[in-house]
């Protein structure tokens, strides 16, 4: 591939990801009674005797997959977890890894000067703040939709960190999301008013799509390769954002416990 061609791509499939914001009305009761009454206990499954964080391991590891809902029994747990400070302390630790990769890396000028950075901006990187409550059920497009249009999500103070910081590298991010097209507008916006300005691209998945979100976004990184991008990383809190030839470099995981996207 000629040296001109050889445009660095930071693969963050990263949801932008973004904070949970703080409801109103019964659900900022509702919140802040989780994070008053519950700790990051070994809180117990009755159905199978699993602790909660037992299970939250299982589905970070990507053991545990094509689940549905957060099971129940777990619902203090992962709202303690979503909303105390161990969330953001485990998402801290990859984004600081991640920095320290970037910053490691050695580019060629033109590759500094075309330097792209991928990112994947889903459902979580803007979150709904009744997504716990949703999550304890089957998932309601109709309000996920609703909440979309809103384009109010604020951002993850440390996503949006590595997302400055690979930007001051020269490396510019292309954000990839499994949101369709029809929201693109809802998107660009929400991502401007949290700080995502700048970037290379904004991929939508189309709204006739029929592959599941691993396959496009994998097919999506084949094409930024076709294109004379070279993936340097890939960031996300889905193993769909990871998973699938061409995967990039270099891998993060993003901490995730809230859905599953196969």
């Amino acid at each position: 591939m000629p040296v001109a061609k050889r445009l660095s791509a930071f693969l963050a499939t990263v949801v932008v990801v973004a904070a949970l914001a703080s409801g109103a009305g019964a659900t900022e009761v509702k919140l802040a009674e989780i994070e008053r009454t519950h700790t990051l206990r070994r809180q117990l499954l009755s159905s199978r005797s699993v602790p909660c964080d037992s299970w939250r391991f299982a589905v970070e590891t990507n053991t545990l997959r094509e689940w549905e809902t957060i099971p129940a029994q777990c619902e203090g747990y992962v709202g303690n977890y979503m909303m105390g400070s161990h969330y953001r302390s485990d998402s801290r630790v990859v984004v600081d890894e991640a920095i320290a990769y970037a910053e490691g890396l050695e580019l060629s000028g033109q590759q500094r000067k075309g330097g792209v950075g991928v990112r994947r901006r889903r459902d979580h990187a803007l979150q709904p703040p009744l997504l716990l409550q949703e999550r304890l059920r089957p998932y309601n497009w109709t309000k996920f939709a609703e909440y979309l249009a809103e384009a109010r999500s604020p951002a993850l103070p440390d996503t949006l960190r590595l997302y400055q910081r690979l930007q001051a590298l020269g490396i510019k991010p292309v954000i990839l999301t499994g949101r369709h097209d029809d929201s693109q507008e809802a998107t660009a916006k929400n991502l401007a008013s949290a700080g995502y300005t700048g970037y290379e691209k904004l991929v939508h998945r189309p709204q006739n799509a029929k592959v599941n979100p691993r396959v496009f976004k994998s097919g999506e990184r084949r094409k930024l390769e076709d294109a004379g991008y070279v993936i340097v990383g890939n960031i996300g809190d889905q193993w769909s954002d990871l998973l699938g030839e061409p995967e990039g470099a270099r891998t993060f995981k993003l901490p995730s416990p809230m859905y599953c996207s196969a």
